[in-house]
């Protein structure tokens, strides 16, 4: 089965458009396939993902808890009640893993931005569960986006395949450089990905143009994509399901 996962990105309590990972201009979102939402109203962002597109997930990136260590628990609550949500937080300790799955989401994201170690990623795995913890391959134009120094110097694949082995049961190939960008799918980094993670399941996150895009990462062997300026500029057209 292959999903179609809604992208929300949240600052300062908007919905935001992302673009090249250049958080400091993300503005708030304000049309959704040619049809005029509230500027920034995340709510009404989830429930237009659900109701005309169909989706059944949610991918919320809560970025001033990424940034700031400063999480927006209210707002991630309410959108949870439209979808299951997968939640970006910044988690990086079982400690906020447990804070993000009292939030009510159905998963939680542990990214290689902020994650300070593979043990701690273990650790949240053996808290949580496998099934309820994703890695997210944080990249910037192929190369690792970490605070960890030894960590830039590995091949994407090779931590992807670390974090199979500490028990993660999906991954998010996600190259902030191609997020609303249009620039396509790195189909070569995926598949290497798929190869080296075993059963887990591999999602593409960043440079879905269309329905095309998403043909050619279901023959590739992805279980889904991360999706938003695909959806929000309505070259991916509702409903989906």
């Amino acid at each position: 089965m292959f999903e179609v996962i809604g992208v929300i990105d949240l600052r300062d309590g908007a919905a935001v458009r992302a673009r090249g990972g250049r958080r400091d201009h993300y503005q708030p979102i304000d049309v959704v396939a040619g049809k005029a939402v509230r500027p920034g109203d995340a709510n009404d962002l989830a429930r237009h993902y659900v109701e005309r597109f169909g989706l059944e997930c949610l991918y919320v990136a809560d970025l001033d808890a990424i940034e700031r260590g400063a999480p927006q628990t209210a707002l991630v609550r309410s959108i949870a009640t439209f979808a299951p949500v997968w939640l970006d937080a910044g988690i990086a300790s079982v400690d906020a893993a447990q804070r993000a799955l009292d939030c009510g989401v159905a998963r939680v994201i542990v990214g290689l931005e902020t994650l300070p170690s593979f043990a701690a990623l273990a650790s949240i795995v053996k808290y949580a569960g496998g099934e309820r913890v994703v890695f997210s391959l944080d990249l910037r134009n192929g190369t690792p986006l970490t605070r960890v120094e030894t960590l830039v110097l590995e091949q994407p694949e090779v931590l992807a395949a670390r974090a199979a082995d500490a028990g993660v049961t999906a991954v998010v190939v996600l190259d902030l450089a191609r997020v609303g960008a249009g620039s396509g799918l790195d189909l070569n980094l995926l598949a290497r990905v798929r190869s080296s993670v075993g059963e887990a399941h591999v999602y593409a996150g960043g440079g879905v143009r269309d329905a095309g895009d998403l043909e050619q990462l279901r023959r590739a062997g992805c279980h889904g994509a991360l999706v938003a300026s695909a959806l929000l500029d309505g070259q991916i057209a509702p409903p989906l399901v």
